[in-house]
């Protein structure tokens, strides 16, 4: 990034004289807290959906814990019922 500014300068900036990273993992910290936001919610509930299952729970169980996430996200899409929810993730 040497040379060239992108329009997260300030933030990156800002990280730089709040944390003890250095630019290059200020950087870094941003573009990963950007992909992580910039995930749809049809992506994220599959994402979450396997991430879930995977530690043994159960459908019912994983809908509801979803369903309690997406209204805490940065940027909250639309309230989803269990069936959207279930048709996201399985068509």
């Amino acid at each position: 990034m040497l040379g060239r500014r992108t329009s997260h300068e300030d933030l990156i900036d800002h990280l730089i004289r709040t944390t003890p990273l250095g630019r290059g993992e200020a950087v870094r910290v941003v573009l990963d807290v950007l992909a992580y936001f910039d995930e749809t919610v049809e992506d994220y509930v599959r994402r979450r959906h396997r991430e879930l299952q995977a530690r043994g729970l159960r459908n019912a169980a994983i809908f509801e814990v979803v369903s309690e996430e997406l209204r805490h996200r940065a940027v909250a899409p639309p309230e989803l019922s269990l069936r959207q929810l279930r048709r996201i993730v399985y068509g």
